[in-house]
């Protein structure tokens, strides 16, 4: 059983200024919900814990890290069979069995079979949408769900299910892609000095799950620089509809962030109050830290949600004051013609200055006839506008607010 060569999905910092030509539009559902819809499309009417392997999983990749206080024995193999055997012939070792990738049913009943796992909770494996929670199930052992997340470049939440199965001595973890948040896990299980190779397997279903929320926080970091950035465009942007369009995305992404951060929080609140014999003591202490990271994200994602909305209101704020500026500069000008019209249509009446057979008419408009008449009345309009652009300046209607 050789994986394939199945490219891993781009990872792009956080950081990345997003492509403009090609940002995604708002309103596209989000991954959790279309998940959702085509799992339960792809097992409608089957029986409960039946697996079914969702379209394209990617084929599994077989890892497993054996350890205990002074050896480490780190692989990938090929074959489930060179695994297990690898396995049951280190039975004073404890093991954490890494799969990535789900693409291959045949592996899933076998793994299901002989590490003695639950169809429902394989199936909760492979629908891939699960929220955060923990099972207890046979021997006091535990089953495991958490949500890995990325702020990816496209100004989206990226998350992808972590799941796991503690044993006496291992545990068992699945996810559905090949590149995760756990390298600075294993790279501790590298040092001589890791004190997780002297602590039972729970403590190692603690590190990893303590990793996934301690991940948080860079994504949480993310999304502040960028509602810093989108705080200082909000006066230099001139594409108001995408200026919008990023806040109201953003907020959705917190929005997200904050759905799958609270079930974090309880299933570590649940773990807390699970008995001795299920969670020791010394290991309940550790799950505790990671509480309080979990509250620290949420604390975070709670600020920046006040943030977002504060932008929202500060752009419409600063739309309705530039609207403003333009209606200012337009009564100005209208201000300033009415009088010239008033002028131009008193002298375009075009009165006779005759009126045969009776003569002259005093009482028209002797400015008709006078040699200078049509400078003295443009004269008269150019002061006129001078005098009321004197007037606006004075009075402060002609200064730009912002």
């Amino acid at each position: 059983m050789t994986p394939t060569n199945s490219a891993a999905k781009p990872a792009p910092g956080p950081s990345q200024a997003p492509d403009e030509e090609h940002e995604p539009a708002f309103g596209i559902s989000d991954r959790e919900a279309i998940l959702q819809a085509r799992h339960q499309t792809e097992t409608l009417g089957q029986r409960p814990g039946a697996l079914v392997i969702r379209e394209g999983a990617l084929w599994p990749r077989l890892f497993m890290i054996s350890y205990d206080a002074n050896t480490l024995i780190e692989k990938e193999y090929s074959t489930y069979d060179e695994l297990w055997a690898s396995f049951q012939g280190r039975p004073d070792l404890r093991h954490w069995v890494d799969v990535r990738g789900y693409g291959n049913l045949e592996l899933m009943e076998r793994l299901m079979r002989d590490f003695n796992l639950h169809p429902l909770q394989m199936e909760d494996v492979l629908g891939d949408y699960q929220r955060a929670k923990v099972d207890v199930f046979d021997d006091n052992r535990l089953f495991m769900v958490s949500r890995m997340t990325d702020f990816t470049a496209s100004l989206e939440i990226d998350d992808d299910q972590l799941s796991l199965f503690t044993g006496p001595n291992y545990v068992l973890s699945f996810q559905d892609d090949y590149e995760d948040c756990l390298d600075s896990l294993r790279n501790r299980l590298r040092s001589n000095f890791s004190q997780m190779k002297r602590k039972p397997s729970l403590y190692l279903a603690y590190a990893i799950t303590d990793v996934v929320i301690d991940h948080y926080f860079p994504t949480m970091a993310a999304i502040g620089d960028y509602i810093e950035g989108l705080e200082e465009r909000i006066f230099s942007e001139r594409r108001e509809h995408r200026m919008l369009n990023r806040i109201l995305r953003i907020k959705k992404d917190i929005v997200r962030f904050r759905r799958l951060v609270y079930p974090e929080r309880d299933k570590i609140s649940e773990i807390l109050r699970m008995p001795e014999e299920v969670m020791p003591d010394d290991i309940k202490v550790f799950f505790k830290d990671a509480y309080d990271h979990a509250m620290q994200a949420l604390d975070l994602a709670e600020s920046y949600r006040e943030n977002i909305t504060s932008l929202t209101e500060l752009f419409l704020s600063d739309q309705s004051n530039r609207m403003n500026e333009v209606m200012k500069v337009l009564t100005i000008i209208s201000a300033i013609f009415i009088p010239l019209s008033f002028v131009a249509g008193v002298y375009g009446m075009n009165f006779q200055r005759e009126a045969p057979p009776a003569g002259a008419n005093p009482l028209n408009m002797p400015e008709l006839y006078q040699p200078w008449g049509y400078p003295a009345v443009l004269g008269l309009m150019a002061l006129m506008v001078i005098g009321q652009l004197v007037y606006f300046w004075r009075k402060g209607w002609m200064s730009k607010q912002r």
